[in-house]
């Protein structure tokens, strides 16, 4: 099947969509002081992904000193059907759901309801009295008590001791895979599913070392029970209709659904991209029964900007004032030790070196050629597993917004496999989009 996309059909495909009102205009290279040369260059440069068949389609968007300077949808939303991609184009946003219930979380914060320092046996009693793996993959009885209890800080940033199926080893990963398993069941509430996680050790003692996991999932949780409403209303009453974020939710209302991406996986045998299937989010199309706050979030380019617009504004989009200036540099501050730093992260061990881990986002603390980022220090921003991602750079007053929708392996080596395996040739055009932003207002990243 031949994927490529013309030029004219590259434009057509963005060019009669409406701009959100929320967010300025394209901007001109004259107000915007950019290189727009250097930015004309990067569809060409990400539509050879595409020419190629490892990507389906992409859609980037790029907004310096508060305008949108760079947009572009290129290739595919469904091969098959020869849908092309679209700016208003619906994506899975996978673990980019992250910083949105965190951000959620830190407005509870504000309020006084609660505080980084709470144990969250307050409102999840489920969770008391954990008892702790002697070895992280050794029996399940082998256990000692919880030095202390979980807290709020340690669901923001990993350091619970809750793990996550798939991506840990021994016989806590089936014990993980047979209590909740992965994506949202029916029979499942949030009492039911609390009840299933508390009947498991944890991986590490509380703040201990970052684990990635389920920490987010139980936050969104914790929102529910303090904000006395589901976290999808939660959300949408503290976050999503304050910005205009009118296509962000947790699932896909019918009269949305032909503006969804289709989930692609690069088939080796085949050398070819096929459809893949999306266990997290397989009944997209229905209100699901409980809501995912690390993974589980659908939303578009235009709305994402809004969120992380409202972040680089310092809490504030327009009249909407979502936290304080304070709050948000709390958010974008690294938490991580040096010792806790140096642990490898899915299996990539060098995942830390000059970047940080602060309130549910990323944190570069040191711009460096082996970062898994090119951002100036301060960058900061979380990607999502099927290859979204953003980031917003403080120091040039930049956010750049990358959407594909493709499937990756979920395994304990996962990071190391991403960063550089065989099959993940389509992970090469996000580095390429971010340097050749960065080139673009003059800031070029360290050449590696």
């Amino acid at each position: 099947m031949d994927l490529k996309m013309s030029r004219r059909q590259m434009v057509g495909a963005t060019a009669a969509l409406p701009f959100t009102a929320a967010l300025p205009a394209l901007a001109t290279p004259a107000k915007s002081a950019l290189d727009k040369t250097r930015l004309d260059r990067i569809p060409a440069a990400l539509q050879a992904y595409i020419d190629q068949g490892v990507l389906a389609g992409i859609v980037t968007m790029v907004c310096h000193r508060g305008e949108i300077v760079h947009v572009d949808a290129l290739g595919w939303r469904d091969i098959e059907t020869r849908s092309p991609m679209q700016r208003d184009t619906l994506f899975r946003l996978a673990s980019m759901t992250k910083p949105v219930t965190s951000v959620g979380a830190l407005m509870l914060l504000e309020e006084g309801k609660i505080k980084l320092s709470d144990p969250i046996r307050k409102w999840i009693p489920e969770l008391a009295n954990r008892r702790v793996l002697r070895k992280a993959d050794g029996p399940l009885d082998d256990t000692v008590p919880a030095a202390r209890d979980i807290t709020v800080e340690d669901l923001l940033t990993h350091r619970s001791g809750l793990a996550l199926p798939g991506i840990i080893t021994g016989p806590i990963a089936q014990a993980y895979d047979s209590a909740i398993g992965w994506g949202i069941s029916t029979p499942w509430t949030t009492d039911t599913w609390l009840a299933a996680v508390g009947k498991l050790p944890l991986v590490y003692q509380p703040g201990e070392r970052m684990q990635y996991g389920i920490s987010t999932d139980v936050l969104g949780f914790l929102i529910e029970r303090v904000d006395r409403k589901t976290l999808q209303a939660s959300l949408k009453d503290r976050i999503f209709a304050p910005l205009g974020m009118k296509d962000t939710d947790f699932w896909v209302p019918p009269a949305k659904i032909d503006r969804l991406a289709s989930l692609y996986q690069f088939d080796e045998a085949k050398g070819a991209l096929t459809k893949a299937s999306d266990f997290i989010t397989k009944d997209i199309g229905k209100t699901p029964p409980i809501f995912m706050g690390a993974s589980s979030l659908i939303s578009c380019a235009d709305d994402y900007m809004l969120f992380a617009q409202m972040l680089q504004n310092g809490g504030r989009s327009g009249r909407a004032r979502i936290l304080r200036p304070e709050t948000v540099r709390l958010m974008r501050t690294n938490r991580l030790t040096a010792a806790q730093r140096q642990h490898p992260f899915i299996g990539q061990p060098l995942f830390w070196k000059g970047m940080g881990f602060g309130l549910g986002v990323a944190v570069v603390q040191e711009r460096t050629a082996s970062n898994i980022s090119n951002g100036s220090a301060g960058s900061y921003g979380w990607p999502g597993l099927w290859g979204t991602w953003w980031e917003n750079d403080p120091v040039e007053d930049l956010t750049l917004i990358y959407l594909i929708q493709q499937a990756a392996p979920i395994t304990p080596n996962a990071g190391a496999v991403i960063a550089g395996g065989r099959g993940v040739k389509s992970r090469e055009a996000l580095p390429l989009f971010e340097r050749m932003a960065y080139e673009a207002v003059g800031s070029p990243p360290p050449l590696g």
